[in-house]
């Protein structure tokens, strides 16, 4: 069955193509950008996504790949950059990507409240959003999207219905099946009528996708990790440009150990690092020629060899929080903690564990790969092993709270090698559903890391009770903080609503004393 609906999705992508070319292109090869047509006959999935949103249907496909190729063209999206957006317009922060819903998709926000209706920017408006749904496209080849209509704060003045209908349309036509969902939170009821016409716009099957949120469902969707405070989140994240925010993730600076181009250069760094350092960090290659050594039969133990190797990483004292996923246990569980600059503490580890019977190979990505040195990054677990893996941050950048990283996983056949070759196959052809993935935020503490590591002999000499006592009550604290918070947004939201009450009634009041007098 899978087999037949497979040769008939190639049938109809094979069909699409022939047609679009003969019909279309042949009689105006200057009506659309090159590139997306050599795009077309290369790319599966971007067919797909344009069959999928018209049903299969070829002759409505066609119609829509020739509208959105000319819209691609006429807006240049394929040549848009950072550059292509006026400055004032990134720096505002009114639209851009960050964080992800409880699916796992990526989050477009749009602040409603710092868009003002003006005729002069509405095309720049619009290659903003062009910009950041191309830039999505093209590293998530495929996977949704979901939308934060964030109308808290927002007036009569920043209502646009050209540019809503514009972005709808960007799902509907131009970006296909991207749209996961439209999160709208907070709608003033002043809006309520210009909701509705953005109803008729999706059209019935799209319709179900809106979800109108206020403080307490928003969370239904997405976790408090993602959501500011004034939707009841507990995301750090300040917008700011420049550079452009970006939590999408990528291979980090020194995979696997430095890059060589390096080592001259920062052979004197890492030199005076270690000296001041007890944690040294170990490359693959070290850990090879460690295991080789214990293989082979010399007089040296096993268990003496592991002493050797525990030494590299010695007054190291373990993550005590515990993410337990299908083929890893994960440690840390949601954030790594790191020293500030002046305790000197740079360095942080993360514990993977295997739980399953094969070998699991793993990867470690991070939105911010120029800051980090992550050793091994690319590499693999054998059954009921650990691997502890060594961060830390590169020359003299500083480590921010909007940085995270993406553990990835998957098992591996037993007859599958585990070399740097093999382990680059094997991420080319596994299934994207047969991959765990987990994410870990990053956290900068002045004076000691309730749930990481010590990195230095002497540096914090407490007990593991005294520091789990400080760590209970750094969680209370926090809670604490989050009750103040929750009460002082009730407060405004009842001054609010006074307000709202008082300026309704005052208008009651003018209404009918101008009926009585007039």
């Amino acid at each position: 069955m899978a087999e037949c609906q497979a040769q008939n999705k190639a049938k109809l992508i094979s069909e699409t193509r022939r047609r679009f070319e003969a019909e279309y292109v042949t009689d105006k090869p200057d009506k659309y950008d090159p590139r997306d047509v050599k795009r077309l006959q290369q790319d599966d999935n971007w067919v797909e996504s344009y069959l999928f949103w018209r049903h299969d249907v070829v002759d409505e496909t066609l119609k829509m790949l020739d509208e959105s190729f000319q819209w691609r063209k006429d807006m240049a999206v394929n040549d848009l950059t950072e550059y292509s957006i006026p400055r004032w317009l990134l720096e505002i922060g009114g639209i851009y990507l960050h964080g992800y819903d409880k699916e796992g998709n990526k989050l477009l926000w749009i602040r409603v409240k710092y868009h003002i209706k003006d005729h002069k920017t509405i095309l720049d408006k619009k290659k903003l959003i062009a910009f950041w749904l191309e830039r999505y496209a093209k590293r998530e080849n495929g996977k949704p999207i979901t939308v934060m209509f964030d109308l808290s704060e927002t007036g009569i003045n920043s209502i646009d219905m050209d540019f809503v209908r514009f972005i709808i349309n960007c799902f509907k036509i131009y970006y296909p099946k991207y749209l996961s969902k439209i999160v709208i939170f907070d709608m003033p009821w002043i809006m309520n009528a210009a909701f509705r016409i953005v109803k008729s716009w999706l059209g019935p099957e799209a319709v179900s996708l809106l979800k109108f949120t206020s403080k307490n469902e928003v969370q239904d969707y997405v976790s408090v990790e993602f959501l500011p405070p004034h939707m009841g989140g507990t995301d750090p994240f300040k917008y700011s440009y420049p550079p452009l925010v970006d939590d999408d993730f990528q291979t980090p600076l020194c995979e696997n150990g430095p890059i060589a181009s390096e080592d001259e250069a920062s052979s004197k760094e890492d030199i005076e690092s270690d000296g001041k350092d007890t944690l040294e960090t170990i490359s693959n290659e070290e850990q090879t020629s460690l295991l080789k050594k214990i293989n082979i039969s010399e007089p040296t133990s096993k268990a003496e060899e592991n002493e050797k190797v525990d030494s590299k990483i010695k007054a190291v004292k373990k993550p005590l929080s515990v993410f337990k996923g299908p083929l890893l246990h994960i440690s840390p569980a949601e954030e790594l903690y790191f020293g500030s600059a002046e305790s000197g503490e740079k360095k942080t580890l993360i514990v993977l564990t295997n739980v399953t019977k094969n070998v699991v190979a793993f990867k470690v990505r991070t939105t911010a790969p120029e800051k980090y040195r992550v050793k091994p990054s690319n590499s693999s677990c054998d059954p009921g092993a650990s691997v502890d893996i060594i961060v830390s941050p590169h020359g003299g950048l500083t480590v921010s709270a909007q940085d995270r990283f993406l553990i990835m996983a998957a098992e591996m056949e037993p007859s599958s090698g585990s070399g740097p070759a093999e382990l680059t196959q094997f991420w080319k052809e596994v299934p994207r559903n047969k991959v765990m993935e987990h994410r870990l935020r990053c956290h900068i503490v002045e004076s000691s890391k309730p749930n990481t590591l010590t990195l230095k002999d002497g540096a914090f000499n407490v007990s593991e009770k005294t520091s789990e006592d400080m760590c209970l009550q750094l969680n209370r604290l926090l809670e604490s903080n989050r009750k103040l918070e929750d009460q002082v947004q009730r407060c405004i939201w009842f001054q609010q609503l006074l307000l709202s009450l008082t300026a309704l009634l005052l208008a009651f009041v003018i209404s009918l004393f101008y009926l009585l007098y007039s």
